[in-house]
């Protein structure tokens, strides 16, 4: 007998960290300490340890048997350390010999069934990121694990039939009789996936498919202000459509985060839409943020990552969760910390709100019809603060629809019409972009806006007269020129004019008082 090992990962938000798992027997009565920061669910553990071990025909050691997780001083949470505590527990007691630098990641049924883990994908890549890609999971997340570049994923359904790989006593290990995580965890049936919604299905609302339109090119910020039933959530639904698939880079981030969040045999795929969240206006800080006990989970933002966030009835949520939304609009990350520890998720999603104009939602054009007062008003609309509306780059008042648009025999221009101009629009700025490690105009930092790019004065007059007349901010003016950079490649053009600035600030009009 000697010290047992194995490895396992430790996931804090999207960052892994290898755990090396060492077991010894002593001399003294049956006992099972676990060491190394443990949280509740990993002490359970031990009991889930022994009974799987002693029905796949390996009973643990009936002497001390102590486990230690390095680096100690990292917490450990979860279940997904079973598999690799079991394994080193079981070397050290001399029944299986498992070769070197093998990462384990399961849960454990105390039938010895290996069970599916969320958040396998970030645990695979850390694997790997750290030198070892030879990973051993339930066969429920075979193919979720398989996504990861460079991975050796080997997959087994039960302890007993990893055992006979790694040299135990065929005549001691017991198979499970029945599998019912190899059924549990079939593909599900094939469902008609529904179609992507149409920008066609949008009536009337020209200037409001335009602004959606350069907001999907650049990647900007966008706030619709209108009366009810003008078409603001209809235009935010079909936003995701008209956005260019992921890359590579994108999608394993986007199916990261997912597979914290998701059943942990669904996720079989990379997913290369860019995704659609849209909580409810009672969705707390927590929900849409991150947060929760223990290490913190991805919220609303972060699986928004590289997709949309749309906040329906902005106005109606807490003020304090829009606020919350500062830091990432900004960083496109979130930093979330807690007792437990912090969790950084990617958060780069674009923003879109919709609100009425006031809390009966008649207050547009000459608002003969609203019966709000002058305060109730700005005290409605006031609920988005003036910081979170200087960030969003867009912000359209949204007309109502008229007969003349319901009755109309010309549709508007289809999602895939306005996607292909779309992705020529992107490819036109990530070429341009390149050099400086930036994507999409939205990113571009205001240094590189007044120097590298920077307009002559006869294209920014427009601005000079806003921010002199106090209607434009500084951090407003270096959005006007994103913008106006994003219309500049929707038309082909090498850079924007006049005329291109002129839109973008059409686009960036206060509209509380639409």
């Amino acid at each position: 007998m000697g010290v047992g090992r194995a490895l396992g990962v430790a996931l804090v938000g999207l960052n892994g960290y290898l755990v090396e798992v060492e077991a010894d027997i002593g001399q003294t009565l049956p006992n099972f300490v676990l060491l190394g920061l443990p949280d509740s669910a990993l002490n359970e553990a031990r009991e889930r340890i022994r009974s799987a071990a002693h029905n796949s025909g390996l009973p643990l050691s009936r002497r001390k048997l102590t486990v230690n997780l390095i680096p100690a001083s990292l917490p450990k949470r979860g279940t997904g350390f079973d598999l690799a505590i079991a394994i080193a527990s079981l070397a050290a007691a001399g029944d299986l010999r498992p070769p070197l630098g093998v990462v384990f990641l399961a849960e454990l049924g105390l039938d010895g069934q290996l069970r599916p883990l969320r958040g396998v994908l970030p645990a695979v890549m850390a694997a790997v990121r750290a030198g070892r890609p030879d990973v051993v999971v339930a066969s429920g997340n075979a193919q979720e694990a398989s996504l990861v570049p460079g991975a050796r994923v080997h997959a087994y359904s039960s302890l007993g039939q990893l055992a006979l790989e790694l040299g135990a006593d065929p005549k001691a290990v017991e198979l499970p009789s029945a599998d019912p995580v190899e059924t549990a965890s079939q593909a599900p049936p094939a469902v008609p996936l529904l179609s992507v919604p149409d920008l066609r299905d949008v009536a009337g609302q020209s200037e409001a498919r335009a602004a959606v339109e350069v907001a999907a090119a650049g990647a900007h910020h966008l706030l619709l202000v209108g009366s009810p039933g003008a078409g603001k959530t209809m235009l935010a639904e079909r936003l995701p459509g008209v956005l260019p698939d992921l890359d590579d880079e994108g999608a394993m981030e986007v199916t990261a985060i997912h597979s914290l969040s998701v059943d942990p045999a669904a996720q079989r795929s990379l997913i290369r839409r860019p995704p659609f969240e849209s909580p409810h206006h009672t969705a707390s800080a927590p929900a849409i943020i991150g947060g929760g006990s223990g290490v913190p989970r991805p919220g609303a933002a972060s699986r928004a990552h590289r997709g949309v966030l749309f906040l329906d009835e902005a106005p109606e949520y807490e003020r304090r969760v829009l606020d919350s939304l500062r830091q990432p609009l900004e960083s496109g990350e979130v930093v979330v910390h807690r007792a437990a520890g912090t969790a950084a998720y990617p958060a780069r999603f674009q923003l879109v709100l919709a609100a009425n104009p006031c809390p009966c939602g008649q207050g547009t054009g000459k608002g003969l019809e609203c019966t709000c007062t002058a305060q109730a008003k700005r005290r409605y609309f006031g609920r988005i603060s003036g910081p979170l509306l200087d960030r969003v780059d867009i912000q359209l008042a949204v007309r109502k629809v008229g007969a003349a648009d319901l009755g109309g025999t010309t549709p508007g221009e289809s999602t895939a019409e306005v996607a292909a101009r779309v992705l020529r629009a992107r490819a036109h700025q990530a070429e341009r972009l390149a050099p400086y490690g930036l994507e999409t105009n939205s990113q571009v930092p205001g240094r590189l806006l007044r120097g590298r790019f920077r307009l002559d004065a006869g294209s920014t007059s427009s601005l000079e007269r806003a921010m002199t007349a106090n209607t434009l901010t500084a951090r407003g003016y270096d959005r006007v020129l994103r913008l106006a950079w994003s219309i500049a490649d929707l038309a082909g053009l090498d850079r924007p004019g006049a005329d291109e600035v002129g839109q973008a600030l059409l686009l960036r009009q206060p509209v509380a008082a639409a």
